[in-house]
C-alpha cells in the first residue's frame, strides 16, 4: 500500500513524538497541580496551628461561661469559613488542571486526528486498483472513531458541569448551615 515505507516510518515517529509532548505536558500540569495542593495544605496546617494556640489561649482566659461560649462560638465560625475557604481554594485548583488537562487532550487527539486524516488520504492515493471498498471501510471506521470521540467529549464536558454546579450548591448550602448554627448559638 504504501510506496515508501520512509512515507509511513516518518508518519509514525511524527506521532510517536506528539504523543510524547502531549504526555509531558499532562504530566507537568499534574506535578504543578500537586505542588499547588502541598502549598494549600502546608498553608492550612501552619494557620490551623496558629489559630488553635492562639485559640486554646483565649479559652483558657475565659473568664465566665458567657464569655467562654461566645469564644467558642466565634472559633466555630472561624473554622467552618477556613474550611469554606479551603475547599474552595481546592476547588479552584481542580477546575483549572481539569480544564487544562482537557485543552491539551483535545489538542492531541485533534492534532492526531489530522495526522492520520492525512496519513489514511495519501495511503488510499497510492491504494492498488479494486481496493476502493477496503479504503471506504477504513475511513467510515475513523469517522466512527471521531465521532465517537466527540460524543465522549460533549459527555465528559456535561458531567464536569454537572460536578461543578453540584460543588458550588454543596457550598452554598454549608454556608448557609454555618450562619444559620452561629446566629442560633449566639442568641443562646
Amino acid at each position: 500500500m504504501f510506496t515508501n515505507t520512509q512515507q509511513f516510518s516518518t508518519a509514525t515517529k511524527a506521532l510517536f513524538e506528539n504523543q510524547f509532548a502531549a504526555f509531558n505536558t499532562l504530566s507537568g500540569n499534574v506535578v504543578e497541580s500537586v505542588e499547588k495542593i502541598v502549598a494549600l495544605n502546608l498553608a492550612a496546617v501552619k494557620a490551623s496551628t496558629e489559630e488553635s494556640t492562639s485559640a486554646a489561649k483565649q479559652l483558657l482566659a475565659a473568664k465566665d461561661p458567657q464569655e467562654f461560649l461566645a469564644l467558642v462560638t466565634a472559633q466555630a465560625k472561624l473554622s467552618a469559613e477556613k474550611a469554606q475557604s479551603y475547599g474552595r481554594h481546592l476547588a479552584e485548583i481542580s477546575s483549572s488542571t481539569q480544564a487544562e488537562l482537557s485543552k491539551v487532550v483535545e489538542a492531541q487527539i485533534t492534532e492526531t486526528k489530522d495526522k492520520v486524516t492525512a496519513l489514511v488520504s495519501e495511503v488510499t492515493k497510492n491504494a492498488p486498483a479494486g481496493s476502493e471498498q477496503a479504503v471506504a471501510m477504513l475511513k467510515s471506521a475513523i469517522d466512527n472513531a471521531n465521532a465517537g470521540y466527540e460524543q465522549l467529549s460533549k459527555t465528559a464536558k456535561q458531567a464536569n458541569e454537572t460536578v461543578e454546579a453540584h460543588v458550588a450548591k454543596a457550598t452554598e448550602q454549608f454556608s448557609q448551615a454555618v450562619a444559620k448554627t452561629t446566629s442560633q448559638a449566639t442568641k443562646k
